[in-house]
């Protein structure tokens, strides 16, 4: 699988990121006066957007779900943030990936603002040319969108350039609809993976896995 562009999701893929996300929900959900025992439930919103995932998962209207949002936030920006480890062999990885000359890239469905800042946490954030989430003004929000935006950012002229590595149906979706391939690793936060072969993704179990792939 011969590409140039390397692009890697954030939560569930390079870092992993459910003890501060699955704090940071139920802090949210208590706010509504929900006491969420099932972790399976609260690691469904790891991935997509919060705004979508209080509607998806307790049938939040659209007033409470930006209300839950921000509740989320209270706890996520100055503690929850922090709350997170970096997968094995991510490191390795990246330095492999940028020694044989690809072009590496973040396409996030966390904000933009917490994506740089976590990489500089980890001393990663040398291995990536450009480090993209979802922005504030809304205007980067699915991962669709995120993945086109950073698309520009690299310059890309042909798709079949890139490929994106992800950890859910989320990811294979989105990789589906700006039509770029995607590489579903098993590792991460989806708890369904036929979803993400029916959405095309290639899955791998490590990321070694994933190295010998590119190299086919």
């Amino acid at each position: 699988m011969k590409k140039n562009i390397i692009l890697f999701d954030l939560d569930g893929t390079l870092l992993n990121t459910e003890e501060g996300i699955s704090k940071c929900v139920r802090y949210a959900l208590e706010k509504f006066g929900i006491q969420e025992e099932n972790q399976k439930k609260i690691r469904r919103f790891i991935g997509p957007p919060l705004f979508d995932s209080f509607q998806r998962e307790y049938g939040f209207s659209e007033e409470d779900s930006w209300k839950a949002v921000a509740y989320y936030r209270e706890r996520y920006d100055d503690i929850g943030v922090w709350e997170c480890k970096l997968y094995p062999q991510v490191e390795e990885t990246l330095q492999k990936l940028s020694e044989q000359g690809y072009r590496i890239g973040v396409a996030s469905s966390k904000p933009e603002k917490f994506c740089p800042l976590l990489m500089k946490h980890f001393g990663i954030d040398k291995y990536f040319e450009v480090i993209g989430g979802a922005t504030s003004d809304g205007k980067a929000g699915s991962k669709a969108a995120v993945l086109e935006d950073v698309l520009k950012r690299f310059g890309v002229t042909d798709k079949n350039e890139v490929v994106l590595i992800g950890d859910t149906r989320y990811d294979a979706l989105g990789a589906k609809e700006v039509g770029i391939d995607c590489i579903g690793i098993t590792y991460g936060f989806e708890q369904d993976m036929d979803s993400m072969r029916e959405a095309g993704a290639h899955i791998c179990d490590t990321l070694e896995e994933v190295m010998a792939y590119l190299e086919e």
